[in-house]
């Protein structure tokens, strides 16, 4: 257990808790309800919980309600309701700027979220990315034994060599940067997004789609479609294969050709909890909260001095290690918002065939 004193003592310090904060809390108690955070759920939530929101509510007294999964539309409707029941949500992050530019999202106090230790690409105006993942090639371990793994988006692609049913996401995103690498196009040419590059990756699609078993919509049915044998391979959220594996379910993973990408937190524009928000944003940035993160396994630290305190062991479930990095497509979450939008009227038509 943590001992509360102790950390106060820490967080006065690292001037953590200031009067604003206090008095936000205070008011925003008023309302009958605890501080919400909203993530997608699974490992991922039980990774923020352990690193980031119980060692707050231990350190400040703040009650933390954990809920997910996060939902979009959801949280445009409650702004737009002036009804915002969640202070502080984990988004994509092309979110971000969906989000900012339908004006449902606080930009970051930056006052009091202390980030110039934090790498450029992991901050913005309107989100803080607090941890990292990927979506990767997972597959069944009973299909692939030792030294006849997938280790490409070009091998998800190759039935022949690689047979079997395979599981792909239900939304453009992913989709595109994995449909684009088997198609040999280079990871540093695969943004911008053009319209002669999403046709390609639809007829790449296209080629797969007979052999597609699953669209997932849910980060938990890649996992449970391999444990059990009904895909061999499948498009996966990192942490949640990790959590798989830990498990001794028959299922591994390849960091090659990986679609790295950053756990982001948002604050719905109206939030009473709004400074509170703020702070805590603040915490899970510091090297104690990110450090947290090595041990666990699951999502890596977005602090590269916190990633650089990882073992050999460690290491292996960072995607952003340097040993990983150097073999995966960083996803650019501003190109995603934007293509995203665009073309999801064609992509709901793809899908339906």
């Amino acid at each position: 257990m943590f001992n509360r004193r102790e950390l106060l003592k820490s967080a006065t310090a690292m001037g953590l808790l200031s009067a604003t904060s206090l008095g936000q809390a205070q008011r925003a108690m008023a309302q009958n309800r605890p501080f919400i955070f909203c993530s997608f759920g699974g490992a991922l939530s039980e990774t923020e919980e352990k690193a980031f929101m119980t060692p707050f509510s231990e350190m400040t007294g703040q009650e933390i309600l954990n809920v997910s999964p996060t939902n979009y539309a959801k949280i445009k409707a409650m702004v737009e309701a002036n009804a915002v029941e969640w202070d502080l949500v984990n988004v994509g992050g092309q979110f971000i700027y969906q989000g900012s530019e339908a004006g449902v999202l606080e930009p970051i106090d930056y006052s009091i979220v202390k980030a110039d230790h934090l790498d450029p690409s992991w901050r913005t105006e309107y989100g803080v990315y607090t941890s990292t993942g990927a979506s990767v090639l997972a597959f069944n371990t009973d299909a692939f034994p030792a030294g006849q793994e997938p280790q490409s988006w070009k091998d998800f692609w190759n039935v022949k060599d690689f047979p079997g049913p395979r599981s792909l996401y239900t939304r453009l995103y992913y989709n595109y940067e994995a449909a684009l690498s088997a198609a040999g196009v280079p990871r540093d040419e695969i943004y911008p997004a053009t319209d002669e590059k999403i046709e390609m990756a639809l007829a790449k699609l296209e080629e797969l789609r007979p052999h597609i078993a699953v669209w997932w919509n849910s980060g938990a049915q890649p996992p449970q479609l391999l444990s059990t044998g009904e895909v061999t391979m499948a498009l996966a959220w990192s942490g949640r294969i990790f959590d798989a594996m830990a498990e001794g379910s028959p299922v591994s993973m390849t960091f090659k050709d990986a679609i790295a990408w950053g756990n982001a937190y948002v604050v719905p524009k109206g939030t009473p909890y709004r400074d509170v928000a703020m702070e805590l944003i603040n915490y899970c940035i510091t090297q104690e909260a990110q450090e947290r993160l090595v041990p666990l396994g699951t999502y890596g630290p977005s602090l590269a001095s916190a990633a650089a305190t990882a073992d050999e062991q460690q290491a292996k479930f960072m995607v952003t290690h340097p040993d990983n990095a150097k073999d995966t497509i960083l996803f650019n979450d501003k190109e995603v918002a934007r293509y995203w939008t665009e073309w999801e009227e064609r992509w709901q038509k793809f899908l339906l065939g």
